[in-house]
């Protein structure tokens, strides 16, 4: 017999990231606990599909969190429980500090009691602002242009002094532009409001929607339109998988982007949308948005050399036809 693996916490398990994740700890064996407070995470996803034990709660419930520790043998945490719409986060920064910075200081403080040192976080590349280089390297200087990714730098900064002053160990990963979903159609993504540029020109392949709109055609890209590291939800899910085990084999703290290494601009999505739905999908040329770069793609090589991460979904078709599968099934 196999040996018996682990309890692990998923904060934010019901939602896009994070359930996909679930599924992937599920398929390498291990018990999984979700926390999360259905904000913008979905029940059914987790009772029905995934069929793992769900806490209704937030991370700002430090008695929740006594209670969970106390009664599940935790061996790590995985965090996903973010709030995460760059325009909400301007607008309303105080939602954005409260839950992504104090929630997760709440959390780490029940761990620490609970003695539970092991770490996985959902960064972001938007810690990193508007790039200097492309490809963006793990060393790339952090300048977050909004409280969004502010608030993920934030959290990095106290996961460096916790793992000095208390031997917390975290791994760190810093997403592109998570997309695409389950390849078998159990998941996938379902945001509401919808912000990503693939689930929108989906929809609007549906007629859910009357067209998606291209923001800027004046970019300095071989098709003026913006560049993005689009990178398959499942490849993500993969790699925190292995950056669990890298911990509890007694790994150090590290911090590793994940993203396709390569990118596509949005009149690509949009073009290869129509040939995988065989629909046409109308678009509306607008103006630029502030504060979106021109380019975004990252540099995984750390990932692939430390962690034997190896994304199995690169193709953007491949993406786009998983993701309109899910939406073909979720929306129709």
């Amino acid at each position: 017999m196999s040996p018996v693996k682990p309890s692990i916490l998923v904060t934010g398990g019901a939602g896009y990231i994070g359930s996909h994740t679930v599924l992937a700890l599920k398929q390498a064996g291990y018990e999984v606990i979700v926390l999360d407070n259905l904000v913008y995470g979905h029940q059914d996803l987790v009772e029905k599909v995934l069929q793992v034990e769900l806490i209704v709660g937030d991370t700002n419930d430090r008695a929740l969190l006594d209670q969970l520790f106390a009664t599940h043998q935790i061996a790590a945490v995985m965090h996903f429980s973010a709030y995460a719409y760059v325009g909400e986060s301007v607008i309303d920064p105080d939602k954005y500090y409260r839950n992504n910075v104090v929630g997760t200081l709440t959390l780490l403080e029940a761990m620490l009691a609970a003695s539970v040192k092991q770490f996985v976080f959902s960064s972001t590349c938007a810690t990193y602002g508007v790039p200097q280089e492309v490809p963006i390297p793990e060393d790339h200087p952090q300048n977050p242009i909004n409280p969004y990714g502010a608030t993920k730098l934030m959290v990095e900064r106290i996961l460096k002094d916790f793992d000095a002053a208390y031997a917390l160990k975290s791994v760190v990963f810093r997403y592109f532009n998570a997309a695409g979903a389950d390849p078998y159609g159990l998941l996938g993504e379902d945001h509401n409001p919808e912000t990503h540029l693939i689930p929108l020109v989906l929809m609007t392949a549906l007629d859910k929607r009357e067209s998606v709109s291209v923001f800027g055609t004046d970019y300095p890209t071989p098709d003026g339109t913006c560049i993005r590291d689009y990178i398959h939800v499942t490849d993500l899910a993969s790699a925190h998988i292995l950056g669990l085990e890298y911990l509890l084999q007694g790994g150090d703290t590290a911090t590793f982007n994940l993203g396709n290494g390569n990118g596509f601009s949005v009149r690509q999505v949009i073009h290869t949308a129509r040939e995988v739905t065989g629909r046409e999908i109308n678009l509306v040329e607008t103006a630029r948005r502030p504060g979106d770069p021109p380019i975004l793609v990252g540099s995984s090589d750390k990932a692939r050399q430390i962690l034997d991460w190896q994304p199995q979904y690169s193709e953007l078709s491949q993406i786009i036809k998983h993701a309109w599968q899910w939406h073909q099934h979720r929306h129709s």
